[in-house]
This record gives structure tokens, sequence and C-alpha cells, in this order.
């Protein structure tokens, strides 16, 4: 028998961990983390994330990890902006791309291709 409840509390916002020891204005930070709990990752608004909660934020079902990771090699890289890189783009932006998901960490990098 496992000691692990999945029906117990996981985790409340992260924005409760700030202690406001001077008692000013919280941070935007604060309020930035508690509207992001509030609006996206308390689904069913108990004041908890639970289990299921969790899985949504790390590994939502509706986020391509890949696309947003050529989206952002692209748009960091594609110095004339035309939505194309050359050789130069991306052998001048190399650490960037060797640091990539998206290129097995440099390793599709060695290989021969037409599009390059």
């Amino acid at each position: 028998q496992s000691k692990y409840d999945s029906s117990k509390t996981l985790l409340s916002s992260p924005a409760d961990m700030f202690a406001n020891e001077e008692g000013g204005p919280e941070p935007d930070w604060v309020i930035t983390e508690r509207e992001q709990f509030s609006d996206f990752r308390d689904l069913n608004k108990d004041g908890k994330m639970d289990k299921d909660e969790i899985q949504h934020w790390i590994l939502p079902q509706d986020y391509d990890h890949a696309l947003a990771e050529a989206r952002h090699l692209v748009y960091e890289s594609d110095v004339d902006k035309d939505e194309k890189l050359t050789k130069e783009e991306v052998l001048d932006n190399w650490n960037m791309f060797v640091g990539s998901q998206a290129t097995n960490y440099g390793e599709d990098l060695t290989r021969n291709h037409d599009e390059l």
C-alpha cells in the first residue's frame, strides 16, 4: 500500500510563500503569481493544486513544445527577419542551437541537410 494520497493538496499558490516583513504593498511578481494561480492553475477553484492540476500545468495538452522551441530559435536567430534561417544565421547563433532540444542538443547540426 502506497503512502501517497492523491486527494491531498500538493501545492498552493507560490505567492503564498512570500512573507512581506516590511508590511508594504506586495511586489508585482507576487500579484502576477496570484493571478496566474487563480486564472490558470487552480482549475477547480478550491485554492489548491491537486495532482491533475499540477500535471496540466507541467505538461499542458494544448501546448506544442517543439513548435514553441522552433519559433524561439527562428525569432532569436533570423537577423534579417525574412522567416528563413541562412547557414550564417545558424552558425552565428550556434550556442543557442547546441543548447536546444529542437536540434537534439546540437546532434542534428552535425548531419547533412538539404534545407540548409
